[in-house]
C-alpha cells in the first residue's frame, strides 16, 4: 500500500505514519507493555486501545460517584467541604 487519502484528498497518511502511530499506541496500553511483544497486529493494538478507553470511561464513573456520595455525606457547613468543593470547581 502506498498512501490513503481521505474522501476530499485533503490529507494523506503513509503506511509508515499508520505503523509509527500503531507502535506509540501500544507503548500506551498497559495490557500490550506487559506483554512485551512487538509484533501485536493494528487490530489488535486498536482494540486493545478501545477496551482500555472504555475502562478508563467506567473508572471516572466509578470514581465520579464515590466522591459525589462522599460529598453528600459531609457536612455542608464544615470547612473542608467548602475546601473540597472550589478545588473541584
Amino acid at each position: 500500500m502506498s498512501g490513503r487519502r481521505s474522501g476530499s484528498g485533503v490529507s494523506s497518511i503513509s503506511d509508515d505514519q499508520i505503523t509509527h502511530l500503531v507502535f506509540k499506541l501500544q507503548q500506551l496500553i498497559p495490557e500490550l507493555c506487559a506483554r512485551r511483544s512487538h509484533k501485536a497486529s493494528s487490530s489488535k493494538v486498536l482494540q486493545e486501545t478501545c477496551d482500555y478507553i472504555r475502562n478508563l470511561h467506567k473508572e471516572i464513573e466509578d470514581l465520579s460517584d464515590r466522591l459525589s456520595q462522599l460529598l453528600a455525606s459531609i457536612d455542608t457547613d464544615n470547612d473542608q467541604a467548602a475546601i473540597v468543593r472550589s478545588l473541584l470547581m
